[in-house]
């Protein structure tokens, strides 16, 4: 399969990588990810990945749907298109809100979210800023609505979601491996351009 990622994806070999992929293709539609075979070529980096991503994934004090549509966000911010599929196929399978998640790239202009939700999505794109753009009156809100453990724990997820996209971006992994698609979902909505934010060429 032909790769536009900056680092060629490697072959996955061995008994480990076998163990890999077979547990790839059980989770994901029978595909190996692009991200796991360009992080093959540093086996280290990928276990200290997806060990921080289990972590992640077990933490329980903020609602799962603010979470996804929080990390769809940044993605869509960012602009890895790998990580918002991957994200509204995760959305499918966990039972969330489809349809707001599909509808997080346009959160501004759809009306299916509610103030919270609109809140979160906005910390998580300041979050994102370089500098963060992050507000006293935001994180109140937010403090006030979540309580102090859940906003902890959303900000963590942010932080983490900015890892994973722009490391993705960085080294390429920018199209989607049609996970959504291969579960008929319907397409995500399409981003529009967000006020201050330049797109690097």
């Amino acid at each position: 399969m032909a790769s536009n990622t900056r680092i060629p994806p490697a072959e996955i070999t061995g008994i480990k990588g076998a163990l890999i992929k077979r547990i790839a293709k059980k989770n994901l539609m029978g595909r190996v990810p692009t991200p796991l075979r360009v992080y093959w070529h540093n086996t280290k980096v990928l276990k200290a990945s997806f060990a921080l991503g289990n972590k992640v994934q077990k933490w329980d004090a903020c609602d799962e749907n603010l979470k996804s549509f929080a990390h769809m966000a940044v993605a869509s911010l960012i602009g890895c298109a790998w990580c918002l599929d991957f994200n509204y196929y995760r959305a499918h399978n966990e039972n969330l809100d489809l349809k707001k998640a599909r509808a997080v790239p346009r959160w501004r202009e759809s009306d299916v979210f509610t103030p919270l939700e609109r809140d979160v999505m906005a910390y998580a794109e300041a979050m994102s800023q370089t500098p963060p753009t992050v507000t006293d009156q935001l994180s109140a809100r937010l403090l006030e609505q979540l309580g102090a453990a859940a906003l902890v724990e959303l900000t963590a997820v942010i932080a983490f979601a900015n890892f994973t996209t722009r490391v993705n971006v960085a080294l390429g992994i920018h199209e989607s491996d049609g996970l959504a698609e291969a579960c008929g979902l319907k397409p995500l909505a399409v981003p529009t351009a967000q006020p201050g934010v330049a797109s690097a060429s």
